[in-house]
């Protein structure tokens, strides 16, 4: 029994011992190794995402949402990778697919596909030239309207109302005792006529009031002329004064079709070019127009011109509000081999147009790349330079892309270096002013503050009231001494305030205010301040290309989003 207890004993000995010198020496490399494949493992599983605020890198939550600083969508953060280019960012198959980003290869196309047509969008409306106003020719009240819809339909001579006139009941009176006299006072009686006459009345009608010798008290206002009742300006029972507006009435035979052309091809348009235009109501059929008319200015928020082409519509095929499309051939020679992006690419920052190349095919790698485009054609630009056919490049959720370059630290549309660049163009201006000039330029930025406060309160009254006195003290400076760059920078400034004075509408006067800083800023860079500023700017605003403004104070307060997105922004430059 004893001897077997030994035995036993001596076979675990030897049996710990073989095993510690099979897997002793190598515990802790096994230990590494399996350490290792968990970590491999663990790298090939999805990792918790986290999600972050283009606009605000510092936040960052476990889940999608809404930026608790500006309430911007949040987009998933991306990790650096390793061995890229400078610019280069990399992100995951994850994130990817969260942004639902897409790409497409750039190809050369051939203007003959299409004979070198430009694709416009419009709508029909009425033409304005024939529109007639038709007023009431004394004084009185309606007792009856006939025409009281819009889109009625009125014929030359029809009764359009009948008006209680108490000046015409005396002028009766006196065409009664006129005629009674018209033997002796015959240049009396000529006269009461012709005053009957100049109210529109008749030959007839003063013949019969003379011929009864009763006194009428309503009379009635004929159409002059045919057409549509386009506005009903009066209503059954309203006091009217003599000129004073009925109906308005449009002549539909001909109508405008007006469509909206992009900044960039306004040179391809001319007065007297042919345009072929479809409809939706009318899908089979092609027809005809003439470009009547370039509008000279410019819509600065949506960076369009209208351009017009009156139609002929005696066949009532055309309706004031109908969407139509036109196509109309280039005025410019189109290069036979161009390439051509999506507009869905293009990024927007001041004067330049970025898109990403995807530079690594089979990995998610991307660099921003700047272009410059030609003309644009339907939803398609064409690239002059900045890319080779073949190219691959983001063609939706390049914003997405953009934002994450940025969180990455490479160039990016809405980074920090690039915004100081902008800001070092603003200021870089060769811009001279003389000592007078600043101390009277300084007395009108205190207005324009109290204007920016009332843009970040949204308050349009006091918006207009405070532009208003900026631009009056504004005026009052001498411009004898200012250099013809400077002069302009004055002028436009003033043309903007003028503009946010009288308009009470919230957004326009946020889009003047666009166009005032970057005429005002520079000015305010290139002089003697008598207080600390700082020229900040927010990245979204005009459009995504980003817009400025002056404070005295370092937190950001947006003027142009006001509550939505009132930290939205960054500090560019102090001065």
């Amino acid at each position: 029994m004893n001897k077997n207890i030994l035995y036993i004993a001596i076979a675990v000995i030897v049996g710990l011992g073989a095993g510690w010198l099979i897997f002793g020496n190598g515990s802790s490399d096994s230990n590494k190794d399996m350490s290792e494949m968990s970590d491999h493992d663990r790298s090939g599983e999805t990792e918790d995402q986290m999600w972050t605020c283009s606009m605000h890198p510092q936040i960052m939550q476990p889940e999608a949402g809404d930026c608790p600083i500006c309430g911007m969508d949040l987009i998933p953060a991306e990790s650096s990778a390793e061995g890229l280019a400078i610019n280069e960012i990399k992100m995951t198959e994850n994130a990817m697919a969260l942004a639902n980003i897409q790409t497409t290869i750039v190809g050369n196309t051939q203007s003959s596909d299409d004979d070198g047509m430009i694709s416009l969008s419009g709508k029909i409306a009425a033409n304005e030239e024939n529109n007639t106003v038709q007023a009431s020719y004394f004084k009185g009240r309606i007792e009856r309207l006939n025409v009281n819809y819009d889109g009625q339909q009125v014929n030359r001579g029809q009764l359009l109302a009948t008006i209680y006139a108490p000046d015409l009941v005396a002028a009766q009176q006196e065409l009664i005792t006129a005629a009674s006299l018209k033997a002796s006072q015959p240049a009396l009686y000529k006269a009461v006529r012709n005053k009957l006459k100049n109210w529109k009345l008749s030959d007839s009608q003063i013949n019969a009031i003379e011929e009864s010798g009763t006194v009428r008290e309503n009379f009635p206002i004929y159409a002059t002329v045919s057409g549509t009742v386009s506005e009903v300006m009066a209503a059954q029972g309203d006091y009217v004064n003599q000129g004073q507006p009925i109906v308005k009435l449009s002549n539909l035979n001909s109508v405008w079709a007006e469509f909206d052309a992009y900044e960039n091809q306004i040179a391809q348009f001319k007065v007297g070019q042919k345009i072929n235009i479809t409809t939706n109501a009318y899908p089979n059929k092609e027809f005809e127009g003439t470009i009547s008319f370039i509008d000279p200015m410019l819509n600065n928020a949506t960076r369009t011109v209208t351009v017009r082409a009156t139609l002929q519509n005696r066949d009532d095929l055309f309706k004031p509000g109908m969407f139509v499309t036109g196509k109309v051939k280039g005025a410019t020679q189109t290069m036979e081999n161009t390439l051509s992006v999506p507009a869905s690419a293009v990024l927007w920052t001041g004067e330049r147009s970025l898109v990403y190349l995807k530079t690594n095919p089979n990995e998610p790698v991307f660099e921003m790349r700047e272009v410059t485009l030609g003309n644009r054609s339907g939803e398609n630009y064409q690239v002059s330079a900045g890319l080779n056919n073949g190219d691959e490049i983001v063609t939706n959720g390049t914003f997405t892309v953009d934002a994450a370059a940025q969180l990455q630290g490479k160039k990016s549309m809405m980074n920090q270096q690039m915004m100081q660049d902008e800001s070092a163009m603003m200021g870089d201006m060769e811009m001279s002013f003389s000592n007078s000039f600043s101390t009277e330029f300084n007395k009108a930025l205190p207005s324009y503050l109290k204007m920016k406060d009332a843009l970040v309160a949204s308050d349009a009254g006091q918006i207009s009231a405070f532009a208003k006195a900026t631009s009056k003290k504004l005026k009052e400076i001498s411009t004898s001494d200012l250099g013809k760059m400077e002069k302009q920078h004055l002028t436009k400034s003033i043309e903007m305030l003028d503009a946010i004075a009288t308009n009470e509408n919230l957004e326009n006067q946020r889009a003047h205010f666009v166009i005032l800083n970057e005429n005002i800023v520079p000015i305010a860079m290139n002089i003697e301040n008598s207080t600390n500023y700082y020229v900040q700017k927010c990245p979204m605003a005009n459009n995504n290309k980003g817009a400025v403004w002056l404070s005295t104070e370092e937190e950001i307060k947006n003027p142009y989003y006001g509550d939505a997105m009132l930290t939205c922004g960054s500090v560019i430059k102090s001065m």
